[in-house]
C-alpha cells in the first residue's frame, strides 16, 4: 500500500494533529508484576507500550514520552501508567496534584522528515530511548476503540510524618478514553533502549519480541477521569518514593545518584 499521507491536513508549522509514535513489544510477565503496586494486577498480556508525542497542553506544544504496561484493576483490563516524561514544567504539577497523572521533566526530540521518523528521550543526563524508522505503508482504517489507563493519586503526610502516613491515601484513578483513527501508518525501524538509573526501561522491561511501530493520528471522541477505588495504604508505601516522578521501580529511599 502507498505511504501517501491521506490524513487530516494542517497549516504549515501548526502543532495541532501531530501523529503519535506508537511502539509496542512483549516483555516477561514477572517484570511487569514487579512494578505494579498491590491492588493493580498483571493481565493476561505482557505488553509494554511507549508513545512519543507532541500535543498542545493547554495551548503550547508538549513533547512527551508515555510508558504503560498491560494491567488490570478489579477485573477490568487496562494500562498501568509508569510515567509521562514531558518537556514543559507548567503541566507537571497540576496534572499530578489534580488527577495523579505521573508526569516528570524529560527532554524529548520527535519529528518526521518526509518518510523518516525520529525520536530521542533524555532525563537527568541519560538518553534512555531512541527510535529511527521509515514509513512503509498506510494501514487500513480500523473501528473506533476505547482505552483505559490506571493512575495513582496520593499525597504523603505533611512534615516528618511516619512512613505510610498520608494526607490523601493512595487511590486508583480510572482514565477512560474513546478514539477514532484519522490515519495510521506502519513503520520499519529500530528502537534502542539505553541504560539509565532514572528511566530503567531496558533493565526492568526488557524486549522479548519484535517491536511494532506505527504513526497514529487519533480523533479524540471523549475522556472520563474518575476515582475508581482505594489501594492498601500500608502496602503502597514502597511505591511512594519515585524515580523522576514516574512511580517506578517502587523502592523506598532517595533516587539513584547520577554517575
Amino acid at each position: 500500500m502507498s505511504t501517501e499521507d491521506t490524513g487530516p491536513k494542517i497549516n504549515p508549522g501548526d502543532i495541532i494533529l501531530w501523529p503519535m509514535l506508537k511502539l509496542d513489544y512483549e516483555t516477561q510477565p514477572e517484570k511487569i508484576a514487579a512494578l505494579l503496586p498491590p491492588g493493580i494486577n498483571p493481565s493476561a498480556r505482557s505488553g509494554v507500550h511507549i508513545t512519543v508525542y507532541n500535543f498542545p497542553v493547554p495551548d503550547v506544544p508538549e513533547y512527551g514520552v508515555l510508558v504503560t504496561v498491560d494491567a488490570d484493576y478489579q477485573g477490568e483490563d487496562g494500562l498501568y501508567t509508569l510515567g509521562y516524561g514531558i518537556d514543559q514544567e507548567s503541566a507537571i504539577f497540576i496534572s499530578r496534584d489534580m488527577n495523579g497523572q505521573p508526569k516528570y521533566p524529560c527532554d524529548v526530540t520527535y519529528y518526521r522528515m518526509l518518510d523518516g521518523v525520529h525520536a530521542r528521550c533524555s532525563h537527568q543526563g541519560y538518553t534512555f530511548l531512541e527510535y529511527d524508522g521509515k514509513l512503509t505503508e498506510t494501514l487500513p482504517s480500523r473501528e473506533n476503540h476505547t482505552e483505559t489507563e490506571w493512575w495513582i493519586k496520593v499525597s504523603r503526610g505533611v512534615g516528618m510524618a511516619p512512613d505510610n502516613t498520608y494526607d490523601f491515601p493512595p487511590h486508583v484513578v480510572r482514565v477512560h478514553s474513546s478514539y477514532a483513527t484519522a490515519l495510521e501508518q506502519k513503520l520499519e525501524g529500530r528502537l534502542t533502549l539505553r541504560d539509565s538509573p532514572w528511566d530503567p526501561i531496558k533493565e526492568l522491561l526488557p524486549m522479548e519480541s519484535e517491536v511494532s511501530a506505527r504513526l497514529w493520528t487519533p480523533t479524540f471522541l471523549g475522556r472520563e477521569i474518575t476515582l475508581a477505588g482505594k489501594l492498601d495504604a500500608e502496602a503502597f508505601g514502597p511505591f511512594v518514593d519515585t524515580i523522576g516522578g514516574s512511580r517506578w521501580p517502587g523502592e523506598n529511599g532517595a533516587p539513584p545518584r547520577r554517575r
